[in-house]
């Protein structure tokens, strides 16, 4: 890796006027795909392109630094101009270690301040992959810390299933999950059964069981709903409504596509990839979804006593939800009707859709393209860029950034690439797709035009629902009295969360 910055670095002296950014850390990436991704020898390629058979595989969250290889004056690319690009590996997932995560956190801060000429690889370069198999993904690979060497003799809970859960955090079977950065989804199944089975004097097998469904509900509930809102009341009643959807995918209405196995598997429901997208391969890489973060040891952490804090404000309520049956429910949803209760599903988080830019023509998304400028060339991928007038093959382009802010998206249009062209073959021209404001429908006073976000075909075959819960506040910071206050999540005009109940 240093090899390779110094060279680039280098180019930066040649020619000032001409420097472009670096090209960012990228990462193996494909939602629910294939643990392993295909990379081909790059002479190989340039003779017979993919035909010629991979060289070897990469598994899902590898990050790697990306490069063109140069043949015969142009980057190496498929028939349809798609670049497959040479890389550099930073952070391979199958040998990382603690140490990785700060190497790949040095990787993308060093390439984000470099300017290079092109973005040609060096000479040493023998492989290529398809670069829509990359995306420009910056949270580092996460590892539990080590035990500091104090340990506690009790984990506390304040019910039997609560007590089963600590004390799997706190346990030899947890740690092993997150010692390695691959199949953790696969591992954590693996630590509960050992775990179960071990643990028997903890209480009869549907006990411990119990204790893992609540284990694996909790954990989805924490991370599907806003980590930054903390134990405020809103948050609290986001993570009550994610456990309810989750209980009624498995209670009434067990489906196999929705991970439901079995009428009650709240396990299979909530790890499902296909319903919480949280549960993806390389997400549990980079989260603490797996995480043992209950452990006593992580309480002095300002981070893990926060997820301690929201844990023990929701699992009371997460228990009444997933094991109290009716009047369980009417208890944690106050002033609700029961069949709404019972038949939400679903819920739309808009600021966590797609993005969509209807008031901005001629922006376009990039999943991988080449741009030219004489005899250099700039790899341009996995970035929206707005499209300029057309010169011979290709069109002049400035990049077009967006900022995620609490209420809305903030667009930066630079010219970052001063004389360079992008393939005019990656350039529909296609006009903007229309997307409401926030994601919610025209005639919300309280909707504004802050971002735009489009809409899931099932939303409209639903009935959005304002769910009311009842919940002791302690404020974003966890740290708050906890006095008891109502809150409304929901309803058609609700930019963060809209439950739908009936969703076919």
């Amino acid at each position: 890796m240093r090899i390779w910055f110094g060279a680039l670095a280098l180019l930066v002296s040649f020619d000032l006027l001409a420097a472009i950014p670096a090209t960012p850390v990228m990462t193996v990436y494909k939602f629910n795909g294939p643990m392993e991704v295909p990379y081909y020898d790059a002479d190989r390629f340039a003779r017979a392109g993919t035909a010629a058979g991979r060289a070897g595989t990469l598994v899902q969250g590898t990050s790697v630094i990306p490069c063109l290889v140069i043949r015969n004056g142009e980057p190496l690319t498929d028939g349809s101009g798609t670049p497959y690009v040479g890389f550099e590996v930073v952070v391979d997932p199958r040998s990382a270690t603690q140490a990785s995560t700060e190497v790949f956190k040095r990787a993308v801060a060093e390439r984000k301040e470099l300017q290079v000429r092109n973005h040609h690889c060096p000479a040493s370069v023998r492989n290529v992959i398809n670069v829509r198999e990359l995306y420009a993904l910056e949270k580092a690979p996460f590892f539990d810390p080590p035990r500091s060497g104090r340990r506690s003799g009790s984990a506390g809970g304040t019910s039997e299933l609560d007590r089963i859960v600590r004390a799997f955090h706190d346990s030899s079977e947890c740690a092993a999950v997150n010692a390695r950065l691959t199949r953790r989804r696969q591992s954590l199944e693996r630590a509960w059964n050992d775990f179960s089975a071990r643990r028997s004097d903890l209480g009869s097998p549907t006990t411990l069981a119990r204790a893992k469904h609540l284990d694996y509900a909790l954990r989805t509930a924490l991370y599907e709903g806003h980590l930054g809102r903390g134990c405020n009341a809103y948050g609290a009643c986001e993570r009550n409504i994610v456990v309810l959807s989750i209980r009624n995918r498995a209670v009434g209405q067990c489906q196999r596509g929705q991970g439901c196995t079995f009428p009650g598997d709240f396990q299979g429901v909530s790890s499902a990839p296909a319903q919480y997208n949280i549960w993806d391969e390389y997400l549990t890489q980079i989260s603490g979804l797996t995480a043992c973060y209950l452990r006593p040891d992580l309480a002095d952490r300002d981070n893990y006593a926060k997820l301690q804090a929201m844990y023990a404000q929701t699992v009371p309520d997460a228990e009444q939800i997933l094991y109290g049956g009716d009047a369980g429910l009417r208890a944690v949803f106050p002033d609700n009707r029961l069949s709404d209760l019972t038949t939400t599903r679903h819920y739309y988080h808009a600021p966590a859709m797609g993005q969509c830019f209807p008031n901005h023509d001629r922006v376009e998304y990039m999943s991988g393209a080449v741009a030219r400028n004489g005899r250099d060339f700039a790899l341009i991928a996995n970035t929206r860029i707005e499209v300029g007038s057309k010169s011979g093959s290709g069109y002049a382009f400035k990049q077009f950034l967006v900022t995620q802010e609490p209420d809305r998206d903030v667009i930066k249009i630079r010219d970052t690439y001063p004389g360079f062209l992008v393939d005019a073959r990656k350039v529909s021209l296609k006009r903007p797709g229309s997307c409401p404001a926030y994601g919610i429908p025209g005639g919300c006073r309280s909707a504004g035009t802050g971002r735009y976000r489009k809409v899931p075909s099932w939303l409209s075959a639903g009935d959005p629902v304002e769910i009311h819960c009842r919940i002791a506040d302690r404020g974003e910071t966890c740290k708050g009295s906890g006095s008891k206050r109502s809150v409304s999540v929901g309803g058609v005009c609700d930019k963060e969360m809209r439950p739908v109940a009936r969703v076919p």
